[in-house]
């Protein structure tokens, strides 16, 4: 494939080589929550071995699904993904439905990172407070500090300049931010396996423990056994409440096929690149959960008190640098989350934007850098929500990109099979990929929308249903104002 490609004013540069689309995924789904979410839900919900079986069995999912990308991905290398896979197998009204909820996907990811700033610099600089400064208001409970707002609105706006001149460039911050991320990690496991302090029976309720109940009765880590989650139904509630997200972690992987107008190299090495950044993935969210139960003797205690255990568990291990060490790592996360959600968000916006699903100005081109410019400014004021919504709205961020992702998983298996009874060129195997990742992704959407008796920590909270209604109706008028646009369009 030629690397050289006429830039008329309306399409995009081939200036990504196989290192900077590994960096884009696996820096996509390694974000905040891998540093965060050990104390904010994994560990309670899961406990150690439900959160890593939950986050294998998840890699395992994605990778069947890679399947139905790496076939679909030399089919139709245009940008859009999921959204370009459905129109060409299920029709333009199926492929507004899977473009919508994919911007969820993605869309929301930028901002949920962002919240995470604040968090970050107020778990580093101790009594200090830094950020705390200027006027301030609630949120569900949590105080929102000008501060915090104007540093992550000026990283915000910086990270979405940089992907506005050129993609090179962004994917060579990308590449450099993941890579750091990946030694961070790696390091902070090896600190574990070496520290005496890094205790096997640390990581006791392994199947976690109903923190609800246990701070109602004001329980400490010397009594959680009798709030643990315990026996089968126990233990499956415990797995699924973390494999039930499996779609927000990961999701990531597919913005592979959002750059695919954009790829230097054959399109034979995609899925390799993908099963790369899950399995790196899965080992981040594994090795930070267990590294801070282990190394806590006390951690649900410290899980109930509100603190963030990775960051805590660092410092027990190494000191001061193993402080420094996860400060790092997490500020890696987060901004290459940032960068590499503005690339996905941006390309599947050009996509719908170009085959009228969106309004036309959606895909305009910068002629001098070849970036989809509008796009990319609209995604920076959304995302500029984030700072001013805080912390609290990382949950309702998280279940909506999960209920995005597993759309688009869902349109691309399903797009696998159409295509594979079509053109009469794949395999057996393949068709067992496919069928195996649409029932999957079925899941997915059950286990997040529907409750069921037993698993009530897995589905959506009240706040996630009152937003997924309102991107629903959004989307609805977006559809009726540019259903004959998109209908009338070729192909």
């Amino acid at each position: 494939m030629s690397s050289k490609v006429q830039n008329d004013g309306n399409s995009l540069k081939r200036r990504l080589s196989p290192m900077h689309v590994w960096a884009i995924a696996f820096g996509c789904i390694i974000g905040w929550g891998s540093f965060i979410n050990p104390g904010k839900k994994f560990l309670s919900n899961s406990g150690v071995a439900g959160t890593a079986i939950a986050m294998a069995l998840g890699a395992l999912v994605m990778i069947v699904i890679a399947f139905s990308y790496a076939y679909m991905v030399p089919k139709y290398p245009r940008a859009g993904g999921e959204f370009t896979f459905t129109r060409n197998c299920f029709g333009k009204d199926a492929a507004f439905i899977c473009g919508w909820f994919l911007v969820a996907a993605y869309l929301t990811n930028v901002p949920m990172n962002s919240t995470a700033i604040g968090l970050i610099v107020d778990g580093l600089d101790g009594p200090a407070d830094i950020l705390k400064f200027g006027f301030h208001y609630t949120i569900a409970g949590f105080d929102i500090y000008m501060g915090e707002m104007l540093l992550a609105s000026a990283i915000l706006m910086l990270f979405g300049w940089l992907n506005i001149i050129g993609v090179q460039k962004a994917a060579v911050v990308q590449t450099m931010l993941s890579s750091l991320l990946a030694v961070c990690v790696f390091t902070l496991f090896i600190a574990a396996l070496v520290s005496s302090k890094a205790k096997g029976i640390h990581m006791e309720p392994i199947w976690g423990f109903d923190k609800d109940a246990a701070m109602a009765a004001g329980a400490a880590a010397p009594g959680i056994g009798r709030y643990a989650h315990h026996g089968a139904a126990g233990i499956m509630g415990a797995i699924l409440a973390t494999f039930a997200i499996a779609p927000w972690a990961y999701v990531g992987f597919d913005a592979i096929p959002q750059a695919a107008e954009e790829f230097n190299f054959s399109f034979r090495k995609v899925s390799f690149i993908m099963v790369i950044a899950i399995l790196f993935g899965c080992f981040v969210y594994t090795c930070n959960n267990t590294v801070a139960a282990a190394a806590l003797e006390n951690w649900p205690d410290r899980v109930m008190a509100g603190e963030w255990v990775v960051l805590v568990a660092a410092e027990e291990l190494m000191g001061a640098s193993g402080k420094a060490l996860v400060g790092l790592g997490v500020s890696c996360a987060v901004l290459s989350g940032i960068m590499g959600f503005y690339l996905a968000s941006s390309r599947l916006m050009y996509s719908m934007g170009r085959d009228g699903y969106l309004p036309g100005w959606f895909c305009r081109v910068d002629r001098r850098h070849g970036t989809p410019r509008n796009a990319l400014v609209f995604c920076i004021i959304v995302s500029l929500s984030g700072p001013v919504l805080g912390r609290e709205a990382l949950g309702w961020f998280v279940d909506m990109s999960a209920i995005g992702a597993s759309i688009g998983y869902f349109f691309t298996s399903a797009a696998t099979l159409v295509a594979l009874r079509r053109d009469r060129d794949g395999t057996g195997f393949l068709k067992a990929m496919a069928v195996t990742g649409v029932a999957f992704s079925t899941i997915f959407m059950v286990l997040q929308l529907v409750p069921i008796p037993g698993l009530e920590g897995v589905h959506f909270g009240k706040e996630s249903y009152i937003m997924l209604a309102v991107w629903v109706a959004v989307g609805m008028a977006f559809y009726v104002r540019q259903r004959k646009s998109f209908l009338e369009r070729d192909g």
